[in-house]
């Protein structure tokens, strides 16, 4: 495979880097709801000021129309800029943007795809069940037709920044009969509807993003029906290609930029026996060389799976290759990470960006073998989906 970029491609990596050089946040991002929510949107909208909102989105809805490959040099500067990859408009931008451009009528794209770049809304998700995680089919969530209406009564747990959020991509059961995969509907939900109570999460490392949503009646136009009423689980499914495929490259950027620095530390630092650097201790030095590696290899992955979908509207099964690979690999990271630190990893002024240092991102970190379908999930759809394997 060739990893090397045209020189086309590098002078719109260097005009990346400058732009965001002359127009990055320079205040921390804060961890209040609502200043969150305030400073994420306003960067945002400075990205569409700036005309790089939505790089590989088309024309029509605001994007920029360029390639994935361009996509690809915006989220490795992005990364290296120690910007956050997460924050209240990424399911907005990487989750409900793209299924809207490949599912949603014409009048949904009008309508949301535009607000979503300038930075006018914060959109959640509203998939999983305290009952319905990794099995998201068996979800309960009831939706009853009711005129032009769908009324919605049920609870979604751990729906990112649905405190803060204008509007939810959500899963509802539409009919009960037949298979669990039938019957599904994905819906639009104004998070400003009555009979919508929103009660955050907090989390082990401090944060307080995740919510428990509870739906007491909630109308839904059925306006707001993305695909076709009971044939929601298609609509998903590329959701969750998205959610798997593309959404957390700059995540996987961003984790090469987190061994250089474990390595730096460990040449500062003391290593275990007191004397000499913790680079120059063996476990630590292999420890070190193997994620170096494997963040290379994850680097090459990506490349790969971004090439791939370039010839194709959705991500493919394959995403769940690096889904996979980059969630156990970020929690290896994140121990090597404590092994090195030692009790210097555990107070907030140890300079990560989760609010409880590098232990913040180390006890964060057994999320992502959780969030968007588990490690054992993503190997069961390898098996099946890519590799053929009898069920």
């Amino acid at each position: 495979m060739d990893l090397d970029f045209t020189a086309e491609q590098v002078r719109f990596r260097e005009e990346v880097r400058t732009w965001l050089a002359d127009n990055a946040p320079r205040e921390p991002r804060p961890h209040d709801p609502a200043a969150m929510r305030d400073y994420d949107l306003g960067w945002q909208r400075t990205q569409w000021d700036g005309g790089w909102a939505g790089i590989s989105w088309p024309q029509e809805y605001g994007g920029r129309g360029l390639t994935l490959l361009q996509q690809l040099i915006w989220y490795e500067e992005y990364a290296r800029a120690g910007l956050p990859s997460v924050d209240a408009c990424f399911v907005g931008l990487n989750h409900a943007g793209p299924t809207l451009i490949t599912r949603a009528n014409e009048e949904q794209k009008a309508f949301h795809l535009p607000r979503i770049l300038r930075g006018d809304d914060v959109w959640c998700q509203g998939f999983s069940e305290p009952d319905a995680g990794s099995d998201l089919a068996s979800l309960r969530t009831r939706a009853e037709l009711d005129g032009d209406h769908l009324v919605i009564s049920g609870q979604k747990i751990w729906t990112s920044f649905a405190m803060c959020a204008d509007y939810q991509e959500l899963l509802v059961r539409t009919d009960r009969g037949g298979s669990k995969h039938h019957g599904i509907t994905w819906l639009i939900c104004d998070m400003r509807s009555p009979g919508i109570d929103v009660r955050p999460i907090e989390t082990i490392e401090g944060g307080a993003e995740f919510c428990e949503v509870f739906y007491d009646e909630v109308r839904v136009p059925l306006a707001n029906v993305v695909g076709r009423r009971d044939d929601g689980w298609r609509v998903a499914m590329s959701t969750l290609s998205f959610e798997r495929g593309t959404a957390y490259t700059a995540s996987q950027v961003r984790l090469s930029d987190t061994v250089e620095k474990l390595i730096g530390l460990a040449r500062e630092r003391t290593g275990p026996d007191g004397r000499r650097p913790a680079i120059a201790d063996d476990d630590l030095g292999r420890r070190l060389a193997t994620a170096r590696a494997e963040v290379a290899s994850l680097r090459a992955m990506t490349y790969a799976g971004i090439c791939r979908n370039m010839r194709s509207d959705t991500p493919g099964p394959e995403g769940s290759m690096l889904k996979l690979y980059y969630a156990e690999i970020a929690k290896k990271v994140a121990r090597l990470a404590m092994d090195i630190l030692g009790p210097d990893g555990l107070p907030a002024t140890s300079r990560w960006d989760r609010p409880f240092g590098w232990s913040g991102n180390y006890l964060y970190s057994f999320s992502t073998s959780i969030g968007g379908g588990t490690s054992e999930i993503q190997r069961n759809i390898i098996g099946d989906r890519v590799l053929g394997l009898p069920r």
